[in-house]
């Protein structure tokens, strides 16, 4: 997959099937969009090109009052558009400037310009153009000046809940990663770079990596521990991670981020790992003394070890096991 950050370093595009969107999360109505992307570009027999944008629009239009948070940074919204096998990827510089172009502008000196298609997939919701006045409508009547078809695809639902960013940033919210997962159509993850920390977890028995990620925007899950995977360097590991504050700790007030990884014992300091959320296992709380902190650090790992390789009924999680196995910690 080849990836593009400036639109000066395209190439000749021809004969392309583009389609257009944050794909935040690259989330299971996204996929649907993309399969079409593919199946389109073999139909012209040119490139997929999916076209998104950095940094999101929302923060560029409504930076003054937006605490809105990413389900997926850069470089793992790319990571996941390779695996869903886009040719290409084009990441749109996006301005004030971007923004306020004439639906009509971004039909012909954008789109049109730089890329040449012969089908533009795009969502049943979506709009362009300033103040967000474009739409499918008015693509259709570009279709025979532009030279090329819009193929709109739509509203993907699961159960009968419509997919989208933000649903799925409210479960991870409320701790619900089955939900978040079930609509991501993949396990939700995050990429952070290994820094420095106390080492407070060595004494107790299990040492962590404490983890920074890679934007300052990216969505963190709700504190508490959960059971994940963490790939280090194409090798995957079990672990535990850790968001909170320390409450047991009272020397140290601020969020972290830490990983305990099993059966691990390297130096990765400076180190990009992607952690993959599988399980919420419990909220933080505060314990009396460091003991009662590494009894349950212990419990929290069987949990974790069980929620990794949970006991199977064919291909189905026996959910009865886990919900028993569970009780004997309450």
């Amino acid at each position: 997959m080849k990836v593009f950050k400036n639109l000066s370093e395209l190439p000749d595009f021809q004969d392309t099937a583009i389609t257009i969107g944050s794909f935040d999360g690259v989330h299971s109505g996204h996929q649907k969009i993309i399969e079409q992307l593919v199946a389109f570009a073999k139909k012209a027999g040119g490139e997929s090109v999916l076209i998104t944008f950095h940094p999101h629009p929302r923060l560029v239009v409504n930076k003054d009052k937006n605490d809105l948070k990413l389900l997926t940074t850069v470089e793992e919204k790319i990571a996941l558009l390779e695996k869903y096998g886009v040719q290409n990827v084009v990441f749109v510089p996006f301005s004030s400037e971007f923004a306020n172009q004439s639906p009509e502008q971004y039909i012909e000196q954008f789109l049109v310009k730089h890329f040449h298609p012969k089908y533009v997939i795009i969502g049943y919701d979506h709009q362009f153009g300033k103040d967000r006045k474009g739409d499918f409508a008015l693509l259709k009547k570009y279709e025979t000046k532009g030279d090329f078809e819009v193929v709109e695809i739509e509203k993907q639902v699961i159960d009968d809940i419509s997919i989208s960013s933000s649903k799925i940033r409210t479960a991870l919210k409320e701790k619900d990663l089955w939900s978040a997962e079930r609509l991501l159509g993949h396990p939700f993850s995050l990429l952070g770079k290994v820094v420095k920390g106390q080492k407070i977890g060595r004494t107790l028995g299990f040492p962590t990596a404490n983890l920074m990620p890679l934007e300052a925007e990216k969505l963190i899950p709700a504190i508490g521990i959960y059971a994940v995977w963490v790939t280090i360097e194409g090798k995957r590991y079990g672990g535990m991670l850790y968001i909170g504050n320390r409450p047991t700790l009272t020397m140290f007030n601020n969020l972290t981020i830490e990983v305990n990884i099993f059966n691990f014992d390297e130096d990765i300091y400076d180190k990009t790992i992607l952690i993959d959320f599988v399980e919420f296992i419990r909220e933080d709380k505060k314990f009396d003394s460091l003991e009662d902190l590494t009894m349950a650090l212990g419990k929290d790992k069987i949990r974790a070890q069980y929620f990794l390789n949970p006991p199977k009924e064919g291909n189905k999680t026996d959910k009865s096991l886990i919900d028993r196995f569970l009780g004997i910690f309450k």
